[in-house]
């Protein structure tokens, strides 16, 4: 075995778990629309929740955004989504609110969360927010959940 063919076999072992782990997730953990905001188990550890009457591992509470309209809210959200390199799976509008659903991955290994974002038109120039974000493998999040809305939150209210 010359030594660029040493080299070879070295990488591959060395990425071959990461390869492993990335088929384990396409099999296990695929895309799926969903349409309405999820809400977390009062025990989950995999997930965090803002608005619609549920906080779940969020210390902020503010979800209406005043002087701030849902179209300018709207904005700011696919800029975070695009920033982000999230995956958009579903989407609605009408006049008084917007949803989406997306999916951010974990850094390296590449593991899928799912999160959501609601707008509604709270009146003429404010807007009311709701926001999910769930790990879709797992028990538990190391605390990205969490920290994912409240940047997600930040990039909101920096209008």
């Amino acid at each position: 075995m010359n030594a660029l063919t040493k080299a070879l076999a070295g990488v591959f072992l060395l990425l071959s778990p990461w390869f492993l782990v990335q088929i384990f997730i396409l099999v296990v953990a695929p895309d799926e629309a969903i349409e309405e905001m999820p809400i977390c188990s009062d025990s989950s550890s995999n997930c965090a929740h803002l608005g619609g009457g549920e906080y779940h591992r969020m210390e902020v509470t503010t979800v209406v955004f005043e002087g701030q309209s849902l179209e300018a809210t709207k904005s700011l959200a696919l800029d975070y989504i695009e920033e982000q390199e999230g995956d958009v799976l579903f989407e609605s509008e009408s006049e008084s609110e917007y949803f989406v659903h997306f999916v951010e991955h974990t850094p390296f290994w590449l593991f899928p969360d799912d999160v959501f974002l609601s707008i509604t038109v709270e009146d003429d120039n404010s807007s009311r927010i709701e926001l999910h974000s769930e790990s879709r493998l797992g028990y538990g999040d190391l605390g990205v959940n969490p920290e994912r809305l409240e940047l997600f939150y930040e990039a909101l209210a920096s209008d």
